[in-house]
């Protein structure tokens, strides 16, 4: 059991039977009534996030996730194979369970598997990843104030807005949190 008062950011709970990881959290302390903890919460099990209430001092149960190192190996209709590194046990996950991690996978890539009790709940990608650019426009010379941006299409299928001076062929290095460009690689 964790007291609610220890929230942290990536924090696992338990909490009415699902699985949550903690997004965002905040200390409420009105000036009239008793103290709460207004959180920001992502089901690990269908990907929804909820904006949840405890009283202060609450404790709720704490989910002991497992972390393993898996290679994303193919993409078959609906399913992606991945093997385990250290058994080279083969599973699937369809691609319900994959909808943003999709965005960045290739294959041979080194990804975590987050299980519960032997449910696999999904993949932890890594903070960033490079990706090659497939499509974008041509940046055209004095067409900008400050920070102009293009759209580019990236070999995986995500759209990310990037600088002007990046070409086709180029390789960036992508946000796997939020989607957004962080340089050139």
């Amino acid at each position: 059991m964790i007291n609610v008062n220890d929230f942290k950011t990536g924090l696992t709970v338990e909490v009415d039977g699902d699985i949550f990881t903690v997004l965002d959290f905040q200390h409420v302390k009105p000036g009239k009534g008793a103290a709460f903890v207004r959180s920001k919460l992502k089901n690990l099990r269908n990907g929804n996030t909820v904006e949840r209430t405890f009283r202060a001092g609450e404790t709720i149960g704490r989910a002991q996730i497992e972390n393993r190192g898996v290679s994303y190996l193919y993409a078959s209709a609906d399913e992606h194979t991945f093997m385990d590194n250290e058994t080279y046990d083969q599973f699937n996950l369809s691609s319900d369970q994959l909808k943003w991690e999709l965005n960045f996978l290739q294959e041979n890539m080194n990804v975590n598997i987050i299980s519960y009790n032997g449910e696999i709940l999904g993949i932890n990608l890594p903070n960033s990843v490079e990706l090659k650019v497939i499509d974008t426009e041509p940046g055209i010379k004095g067409n900008t104030a400050t920070g102009a941006t293009k759209n580019a299409k990236v070999e995986t299928g995500l759209n990310v807005q990037v600088p002007l001076f990046i070409n086709q062929d180029d390789v960036l290095l992508i946000d796997t949190r939020d989607g957004k460009y962080i340089s050139r690689a």
